[in-house]
Formats: C-alpha cells, sequence, structure tokens
C-alpha cells in the first residue's frame, strides 16, 4: 500500500461546483406575520409541505 499525501490529492481536485440559477422575485407578502409563518417574504418561494416523500 502507498502512503498518499492526502492534501496533494484533494488539491487537484475541485471541492464542489454548483449551478444556481437567478431568482426573479416579484412579489413580497404585504402581512409580515403571513411571511413569518411561512418562512419567507416572497411568495415565489412558498412551498407548503404536503407530508409525502419525494420518490416515485
Amino acid at each position: 500500500m502507498q502512503d498518499y499525501n492526502f492534501n496533494e490529492y484533494f488539491d487537484r481536485f475541485p471541492l464542489a461546483m454548483a449551478y444556481v440559477p437567478w431568482q426573479h422575485l416579484t412579489q413580497i407578502y404585504e402581512d409580515l406575520d403571513k411571511a413569518f409563518c411561512t418562512g419567507t417574504i416572497f411568495p415565489e418561494l412558498t412551498k407548503p409541505f404536503t407530508g409525502r416523500r419525494c420518490v416515485k
């Protein structure tokens, strides 16, 4: 078994790469209590929990 210098090995590869598209949020909640309850001030980001799993 070879001895590896892990720092040298991992420096050759990026840690992570991501693509995040720009979000164009056009509206905000006027009722701040509703925004607080939904967890966002942007109605486009409101994703209610349906209680189901994300599997087919």
